[in-house]
């Protein structure tokens, strides 16, 4: 997916979000974030929206103050306040254009704008599933996005920072620790190559895998992101260094 994509796609799910959860109890509890309710979950995706929307407007060269992301309190809002916040995010990335030079948590990483537009959609998009669940509903995602989000999630987790933050994933490392990450529904796969001294991954299967993870991709990528247990996949192989690994890298 290209940058205008990224963008219409923000709004988008934004509001299958707001229908997704119209007239739901906003004080039932999340249970991929079982801190929040779904009214918090809501405001902690609003929030994120004009939290980014300032950054890429200011061209921030720092990390904005997050307090109200990270800890969000249920305020009421207006029908409109989630797909208002969205609107105006995209409206600024489409002002700056994807090659804006602004903060972003990845030093090394794509041209600066670009990177708010491709994460705030697949941040959207999650949450979305987390609200859709907790609404009692039934989440559907495109091939097209699942297959951005995944790829996303592969990148930013395979980042030779992650282990200097979560050290504890070292351990994840070893002679052939492959992990074949399989969708029965789509022709793309992926291979999570742990047998270097870094975290990396690749495109298509491995020569030899040490666990396979098959099922549909909406499955697979709601079981990377920590929504679903391994077991929504058919597991061959060493299914105890799956369940290792996704306790270990977990995020968003």
């Amino acid at each position: 997916m290209d940058f205008p994509q990224r963008c219409a796609e923000i709004v988008r799910q934004t509001e299958l979000l707001a229908a997704a959860v119209e007239g739901a109890d906003r004080t039932v509890r999340v249970a991929a974030c079982p801190e929040w309710n779904l009214g918090q979950l809501l405001e902690h995706v609003s929030t994120g929206h004009r939290w980014a929307e300032e950054t890429v407007r200011t061209r921030a060269r720092h990390w904005l103050p997050d307090d109200a992301l990270r800890n969000p309190v249920d305020t009421p809002r207006p029908a409109w306040w989630l797909v208002d916040g969205a609107k105006e995010l995209v409206a600024t990335l489409r002002e700056a254009g994807p090659d804006a030079e602004v903060f972003t948590p990845i030093p090394d990483g794509p041209p600066r704008a670009a990177f708010y537009a491709r994460r705030f959609m697949n941040e959207t998009l999650i949450h979305r599933a987390d609200a859709t669940l907790a609404a009692g509903g039934e989440f559907t995602v495109t091939p097209e996005v699942a297959h951005d989000a995944m790829e996303e999630w592969l990148e930013l987790g395979s980042l030779p920072q992650v282990l200097e933050y979560v050290p504890e994933r070292r351990e994840l490392l070893g002679p052939d620790r492959t992990i074949h990450l399989a969708p029965t529904d789509h022709a793309a796969s992926w291979t999570v190559d742990l047998t270097g001294d870094q975290l990396a991954w690749h495109p298509g299967p491995p020569a030899n895998a040490a666990v396979t993870a098959a099922a549909p991709l909406r499955e697979l990528l709601l079981m990377v992101y920590r929504r679903l247990p391994s077991d929504v996949s058919h597991r061959t192989g060493d299914t105890a260094y799956l369940d290792r690994w996704l306790s270990l890298v977990g995020f968003g």
